[in-house]
């Protein structure tokens, strides 16, 4: 690094440093903004918001419309002959449930423990901010960054991201970079950055087992009439085996081993287990097939229970047998692994296990790695 360039940086650090304030009351309003792309609450009125923040440092920015939320696309200023970065990042958020369980209002940015504690703040406003300040900040000191920069937000990623591939094919002269950058995840316990090589895809579906045409007292029914929670709870139990592996049959045929230069790079990650444990209160992970932490988190797919709804959990007792039972499941899916494929084992396994139950699928991203 140059003495230029080195004095350069030391000015914009010191930008930010004198604009702090300014920059967390910004980042406090556009976190105060609902955007829960799943319950379609105030998505396209946080984009009006962003985009205009994006104007008004200069950011030449369009609201694009698809078949669900809208896509920002906004262009820095040219540098001509200077490569082109692609900046990823959305400004939806996911749903705030259970709200009771909040110290503080989801939609109330509030800070605490040196924190700022809301809906969105890290995932992903926080991170999708940051890359529009440091944009104004070499603005303000240098005149602009040196390079090209296209930043694309997009407000569905928390329900999956169904519109944004048919998006980015249909406007790929207009995001063309050399390369793509996404701030989408946590810093590393150390305090160290990361760089992940790929994600993990997803498959999210949803069970639902029907029973009697209403509840009915468990007094008068019981042993009579079918209690769909039951029904639901063998057929979750036929898809995982006490010691973690997933029983749908097929599931892991096209799973790829790990390399050994993948392997050796893990190795040398650094983790604390016991810190882990401490901070989430359980006494130890889970079962499961691999023992390295790292393995299973990278390269090993998943079957999770988001969710399951049938009968009464309100305070005290209802003797009811409920007449319908709701489950939501998400399947991490690692690369070569097809959701289509997936789907369909799924699919399999339902209909041999509780044929009466009915599957749906709600959504799905395809896996990737970076070699």
């Amino acid at each position: 690094m140059s003495t230029t360039d080195a004095d350069q940086l030391g000015a914009i650090s010191r930008y930010v440093d004198e604009n702090a304030e300014a920059m967390l009351e910004q980042w406090k309003t556009l976190c105060r903004q609902p955007s829960i792309s799943a319950q379609d609450v105030g998505v396209r009125e946080c984009a009006e918001l962003l985009a205009q923040m994006m104007r008004d440092d200069g950011i030449e920015t369009q609201i694009l419309p698809t078949a669900g939320q809208p896509v920002l696309v906004g262009k820095g200023d040219h540098v001509p002959g200077a490569p082109t970065a692609l900046v990823y990042g959305h400004y939806d958020v996911q749903p705030v449930d259970p709200l009771e369980a909040w110290l503080s209002p989801p939609f109330e940015p509030t800070i605490r423990d040196g924190r700022l504690w809301g809906r969105g703040t890290g995932d992903n406003k926080g991170q999708l901010l940051a890359q529009l300040l440091a944009y104004r900040a070499w603005k303000k000191v240098a005149g602009g960054p040196p390079l090209n920069i296209t930043f694309i937000f997009e407000g569905e990623e928390e329900s999956m991201s169904p519109n944004f591939a048919p998006f980015c094919r249909e406007h790929r002269d207009l995001l063309k970079a050399d390369v793509a950058y996404t701030s989408d995840g946590p810093v590393h316990e150390s305090g160290r950055y990361l760089i992940s090589l790929g994600v993990r895809g997803v498959l999210t579906v949803e069970l639902e087992a029907r029973g009697a045409k209403r509840d009915y007292h468990s007094g008068h029914g019981g042993n009579l009439l079918p209690n769909p929670a039951w029904e639901m709870v063998h057929l979750l139990s036929t898809m995982r085996a006490p010691d973690g592996r997933i029983l749908v049959e097929g599931f892991y045929d096209d799973v790829r081993p790990v390399e050994p230069p993948e392997r050796a790079a893990i190795d040398e990650l650094p983790h604390d287990l016991a810190s882990y444990l401490k901070t989430q209160e359980i006494a130890g992970l889970i079962a499961h097939p691999a023992d390295n932490f790292f393995e299973r988190f990278m390269f090993h797919p998943t079957l999770n229970i988001a969710g399951f709804t049938s009968g009464y959990g309100g305070q005290g007792t209802k003797t009811i047998i409920p007449s319908k039972a709701v489950v939501k499941i998400d399947m991490r899916l690692v690369v070569d692994q097809s959701a289509d494929d997936i789907w369909a084992k799924f699919q399999q396994h339902v209909q041999q296990h509780a044929p009466n139950v009915i599957a749906r699928r709600l959504g799905s991203m395809e896996p990737s790695r970076t070699p």
